[in-house]
């Protein structure tokens, strides 16, 4: 019999670890035989234990799933990397699949698909959901934008504006009439959709790219 596909899976979120393992749990082609609930600990995890598959977020803490694809192709060439995550944006999807990702998959998908898609990505092919691959169409039709981030909402440039006037999560939450925890979840999609590791990150391409002048 032929060996199941080794998966790691990286996401933040318990439920979706626990989730995501009892989809596969059904697979009698496929074992979970790691979990990593954030970027640095999925390099580590990857030192440890031998794998084929990555199921890998995007929107963590320490380090992004950008980061963490980035990471891993400087070394690792034939892991396969199956993004997972409910961003929807169609530059951060691009910028998965020029970092080494095999395929980009969103969480809204059923264990049907998911089990498919892994399957598609050990086979050697990638794959891309089908409101991915619509959203990459679309975006091809578009002009090009100025920058080559993702564009900001209305909310994460009010956030990412009083980040880098350096007001702390709490200020920003009592500025905002929003909650901490929503300030943090802004957080971590900034550094997400900028490619940035920290703080300092953000507010250095925020102003090297003139995100908060209105042109974008």
């Amino acid at each position: 019999m032929k060996s199941p596909i080794r998966i790691l899976i990286v996401d933040d979120h318990q439920l979706v670890l626990d989730g995501l393992q009892l989809m596969l749990s059904d697979a009698e082609d496929m074992a979970c035989v790691a979990v990593a609930r954030h970027g640095r600990n999925a390099l580590v995890q990857l030192q440890k234990q031998a794998v084929d598959l990555i199921l890998l977020d995007i929107n963590m803490p320490e380090m992004n799933g950008v980061e963490v694809c980035r990471e891993i192709r400087k070394t690792n060439s034939t892991v396969r990397i199956l993004a997972l995550s409910m961003l929807r944006e169609a530059s951060l999807i691009k910028e998965m699949l020029q970092q080494g990702a095999n395929g980009y998959l969103l969480k809204n998908a059923g264990q049907d698909e998911l089990l498919l898609a892994v399957r598609e990505v050990m086979a050697g092919r990638n794959y891309l959901s089908t409101d991915v691959a619509q959203l990459l169409s679309e975006s091809k039709a578009q002009p090009a934008p100025a920058s080559p981030f993702p564009r900001l909402s209305r909310r994460e440039k009010q956030v990412l504006q009083l980040i880098v006037e350096e007001f702390t999560t709490g200020e920003i939450a009592d500025q905002l009439s929003i909650g901490f925890g929503t300030v943090e979840t802004h957080r971590r999609n900034l550094l997400a959709k900028l490619g940035a590791r920290n703080t300092a990150g953000l507010v250095r391409t925020a102003l090297e790219y003139h995100l908060l002048d209105g042109k974008r």
